[in-house]
């Protein structure tokens, strides 16, 4: 099976789950679209086109993947303040996106890996800061 038929038939079982098909409704409708087959792992890839365009029709919107950005690969004296600003990220499951965009915002430096270490552990303590405003809250960190 191709890259491409897989992802097709993926994106298929998406827009049912998606949509709330029924599995009896579904099956009807591939053997509406597809000459009688009820699976969708024996139709071709023109028959695949015909089922995404249906469900596009009835309603399917599918949507894109959030670039979550890269994580920073630090030298040995800056690891420990990456892993703070790593756990606090993953606490309040934000990307690392989030981390450089704040960066920006706080020292104009548009990546978290291009920060000094005094920049860095000021960005730790904005993040630290920002847990305790959503309620989450942070063990005390020494330097």
């Amino acid at each position: 099976m191709t890259d491409r038929r897989k992802a097709m038939i993926s994106k298929i079982h998406i827009a049912k789950q998606q949509l709330q098909m029924a599995d009896d409704s579904y099956r009807a409708m591939l053997a509406r679209l597809a000459e009688g087959k009820t699976s969708s792992t024996k139709l071709t890839l023109q028959q695949l086109d015909d089922v995404l365009a249906e469900m596009k029709r009835l309603g399917f919107v599918q949507k894109t993947v959030r670039n979550i950005g890269k994580r920073p690969n630090p030298q040995d004296d800056r690891k420990r303040y990456m892993a703070k600003v790593e756990a606090l990220l993953a606490d309040q499951k934000r990307p690392w996106d989030y981390a450089d965009g704040m960066a920006l915002r706080m020292f104009k430096v548009e990546k978290v890996a291009w920060l000094d270490d005094d920049q860095l552990r000021r960005l730790m303590i904005g993040l630290e800061i920002d847990a305790r405003r959503h309620g989450k809250g942070t063990e005390a960190w020494e330097k």
